[in-house]
């Protein structure tokens, strides 16, 4: 008999009882495995069946949900009465040249599937690959879309939609541009509710300012002049908008709003004309001015800027409770432009504070004028007041923040220097309004009647009988700001291959239309119309920034005054002026001397006080953008981090509870 070696006897062991750690870890592999793979099967069943049970649903995480249909989309949608064809021309080929556009255009074609979804069958959708001369290309060149070449062969492409309605009415986006992404749903339902309603409400346009084009724009040598401003051409989209006289003696019947933008010098025939034109039940959108900036910067007929610039009713004002002074101005701080300085100023860009843009709670969210806008620019705006007694009511939709002051209209009516104005700004902690809806009965600012006719000129026909008072409440806007029309403060054009791109970067436009639209009685297009507006400016950045260089200012103004005294100091003492004498001078007394020392010892203190806010300045917002960059930077990876330590805490614990 033999002995057997503990090595030998423990094989057998191994072998029929506990498997080894190989054949445990390939065990644990395929376990993980089959895991990883079941959940693959799964993520692919839950997103086949989400797909074929809930086709159109979305989640949309965006805080302002710029990718949720709009209610007055849907509002549109649903109301379709007839049926109407939209006609989808995309060149693949843009596509694959330019990623950009084809990532645009899967969107664009999947928003139009959604408006089809949504149209009970009244929408139906084509969609075209037009190929270089062939007939779909001509057919796109028929229906007004536009064009454009991708390479130096001259081969075009096309990116656009057009739509038509039962009558052979014809709507068209031309191109679509990514610039204008998120204006994409007010693009397309415009062009569905411009089919679907070819009646329109009409507002009247009385206004002195050249709205429709400047008819001088040739005799100027200034083409651009000769366009009509872009709230017009929107205005057109939506409603008929018709030209009423400076001088009508009144106002159309069928005009549903008046629009009177800054009207100067008007006749009391013109102003008993919108008087009775309110009290018969028509909706006024009134724009006055204490100083317009759009005529301010356009020649006069003597070929100079005008000198009155200033545009107010006082007679109407008066009579609906009303007041809106043309010799004052506010100005704000928050929201300021910034502007060129003069070219002797050491700091070349200064916040003008005559002209700034209200945002946040400037904006009364809960008119539906301003519900989903996020700003809107105003230019050298004046207040709006309800007299003392007045019985109307008084809905404030625009107002200053608390950093505004009121400041006399001249200071920027003539020769507007932005560092004076922000060196001498004091705020006065009042919030003003600018804008205001006026609703109530109102009493007639003629209460002897009509006035007489304009020399030389007759009544016209069928001219309305005298009113006294209202008939129900009456609706007003007010505005004390014509430049809310002008272009330059609200929007950006363009040359795109010959046709003019409008780009907003404010919602004046917008609220203009919106108001005609609410005042008229159709709020559908409301809601849509001012969605995209994604300008988030960085309020904190923004004020510390402010702040800071409104300081600087008043440092430097003081500082300028320093160093003017001190060289008429330095004047006189070389004269003799100091002693009273009128000869000039070839010593300077040692008292001159330590006069003239003082002095320049107080300029080096004052200029190394203004480098002291510079740097503060600096200091704050480089601050603020390092804990921000640390957090952007280090805030994911650190949470990450805490959270995969207390989960390898969780895991251990209950390993240790289940061996116990």
């Amino acid at each position: 008999m033999s002995a057997t070696s503990p090595a030998a006897s423990d094989k057998p062991a191994r072998a029929g009882g506990t498997p080894g750690p190989a054949r445990a870890g390939a065990r644990r592999l395929w376990s993980s495995a089959l895991g990883l793979l079941a959940a693959a099967v799964l993520a692919v069943g839950v997103n086949l069946l989400a797909e074929r049970l809930l086709p159109r649903a979305r989640l949309d995480l965006t805080q302002q949900h710029l990718y949720t249909l709009a209610d007055g989309t849907r509002q549109i949608l649903a109301g379709l009465r007839d049926p109407i064809t939209l006609r989808l021309f995309y060149s693949r080929r843009l596509g694959a040249e330019i990623p950009v556009y084809g990532a645009y255009a899967d969107r664009v074609r999947a928003m139009l599937d959604e408006y089809v979804a949504l149209s009970n069958g009244r929408l139906k959708l084509e969609v075209y690959d037009p190929e270089p001369f062939s007939e779909t290309e001509d057919r796109a060149m028929a229906l007004g879309l536009q064009g454009v070449p991708v390479d130096q062969s001259g081969e075009q492409v096309y990116f656009g939609l057009s739509g038509s309605n039962l009558v052979d009415e014809e709507r068209s986006i031309a191109f679509f541009q990514p610039d204008r992404e998120r204006f994409l749903e007010y693009d397309l339902t415009r062009l569905v509710y411009e089919l679907s309603n070819p009646t329109r409400p009409v507002v009247g346009v009385m206004s002195s300012l050249p709205l429709n084009g400047d008819p001088r724009a040739m005799m100027l040598r200034n083409p651009a002049l000769a366009q009509p401003a872009v709230v017009m051409q929107q205005l057109r989209q939506f409603f008929t908008v018709r030209d009423v006289p400076p001088d009508a003696q009144a106002i159309e019947p069928d005009v549903q709003v008046l629009l009177v933008a800054h009207p100067q010098h008007l006749s009391e025939a013109a102003q008993y004309a919108i008087d009775q034109f309110v009290l018969r039940g028509g909706k006024l959108i009134l724009l006055l001015d204490p100083h317009s900036e759009a005529q301010a910067s356009r020649p006069g007929p003597t070929g100079q800027p005008p000198s009155d610039t200033a545009s107010s009713l006082p007679r109407l004002l008066n009579a609906w409770g009303l007041e809106a002074s043309p010799d004052q101005v506010v100005l704000d701080l928050r929201g300021a432009w910034r502007v060129r300085a003069n070219p002797q100023d050491r700091v070349q860009a200064v916040d003008y504070v005559a002209w700034y843009n209200l945002a946040g709670d400037s904006l009364n969210r809960t008119e539906v004028s301003l519900a989903q806008l996020e700003q809107i620019t105003l230019a050298s705006a004046g207040q709006v007041r309800k007299k003392e007694g007045a019985t109307v009511e008084f809905t404030p939709l625009l107002t200053s923040s608390p950093q505004s002051m009121l400041a006399d209209a001249q200071r920027v009516r003539q020769d507007p220097n932005p560092v004076r104005l922000l060196a001498e700004f004091r705020p006065s902690g009042e919030r003003y309004v600018l804008a205001a809806r006026v609703r109530g009965e109102l009493a007639t600012a003629f209460p002897d009647g009509p006035p007489p006719p304009p020399e030389g000129a007759a009544r016209p026909e069928n001219f309305p009988a005298h009113r006294a008072r209202s008939e129900g409440p009456a609706n007003i806007v007010v505005i004390n700001d014509s430049d809310v029309l002008e272009d330059r403060f609200w929007v950006r054009v363009q040359e795109f291959f010959g046709q003019s791109v409008a780009t907003p970067f404010s919602g004046n436009g917008s609220f203009i239309a919106n108001l005609a639209d609410a005042l008229s009685g159709s709020d559908a297009l409301i809601s849509l119309r001012s969605r995209g507006e994604s300008l988030r400016p960085f309020e904190l950045v923004e004020d510390i920034r402010r702040n800071a260089d409104a300081q600087y200012r008043q440092t430097e103004r003081q500082l300028t005054e320093k160093l003017e005294q001190t060289e008429r100091r330095l004047r006189e003492l070389r004269q003799g002026g100091g002693q009273g004498g009128s000869q000039a001078q070839a010593v300077i007394t040692p008292e001159q001397r330590a006069e003239i020392d003082a002095a320049r010892a107080e300029i080096v203190a004052t200029r190394r006080q203004l480098r002291a806010v510079q740097l503060d300045l600096r200091r704050d917002i480089e601050g603020l953008e390092n804990v921000l960059r640390l957090v952007n930077v280090a805030l994911v990876p650190a949470l990450l981090t805490v959270f995969a330590i207390l989960l390898a805490v969780v895991r251990a614990r209950r390993r240790a509870a289940a061996r116990a």
